[in-house]
């Protein structure tokens, strides 16, 4: 006949109390790192990676409008990639080499500008992103341009889609293409080049 043990009430109820304060323990821990707002590593990492591309990309607007900034290897280097492709609606260039030209001389085109984008949406995919912004950019027509010395309105305004892609590089994330859809326009274009001279670029 087998003989069964009576457990005693208080040891069922110390194993109880244990397994509770170990539940409680594990609740205490994960509503700690909720509260403090902490994150797996990775998709911290990811969050700063992204928000690096994104700075890239607003960096890149603001020294467009910045009269003093200079458009030189130096900002190219620190902005793009040495293969990066920019694409605007009139005409688009392709490598490092030449790109700081090819920008002043689009910016020369008018008086002044001003780029408001959307932060870029960034998608991580490894050592590369993809990334997507909205923009309105308002351009100023030179005064001999505009009226009542010229024949165009004073403002060229348009409104951009931009898409582009990263790269992560030895010297941190850079952007490797830029492109920019033109959705709308309200205004004219500067007048073409004269013979020889270089066509307006800038979307």
């Amino acid at each position: 006949m087998t003989s069964t043990r009576i457990r005693p009430a208080a040891e069922t109820a110390e194993e109880t109390a244990e397994e509770t304060t170990e539940e409680t323990a594990a609740e205490n821990v994960e509503e700690t790192a909720a509260d403090s707002g902490a994150e797996p590593e990775a998709e911290t990492g990811g969050r700063a990676a992204r928000e690096r591309i994104a700075d890239l990309v607003e960096r890149y607007f603001l020294s467009l409008d910045d009269p003093d900034e200079e458009l030189d290897d130096a900002w190219a280097a620190a902005l793009f990639t040495g293969d990066a492709l920019v694409a605007f609606p009139m005409s688009r260039h392709e490598g490092a080499a030449g790109l700081p030209a090819y920008h002043r001389a689009a910016l020369s085109a008018f008086a002044a500008t001003q780029h408001a984008g959307s932060r870029a949406v960034v998608v991580l995919d490894g050592e590369r992103a993809t990334l997507r912004a909205n923009l309105i950019s308002t351009h100023v027509h030179h005064a001999r341009n505009a009226r009542p010395q010229g024949d165009l309105p004073p403002l060229l305004a348009t409104g951009t889609f931009v898409d582009g892609e990263a790269r992560r590089t030895p010297r941190g994330w850079r952007l490797s293409r830029l492109s920019f859809r033109l959705l709308w326009a309200d205004g004219s274009p500067p007048p073409a080049a004269p013979p020889g001279g270089r066509e307006p670029v800038r979307g």
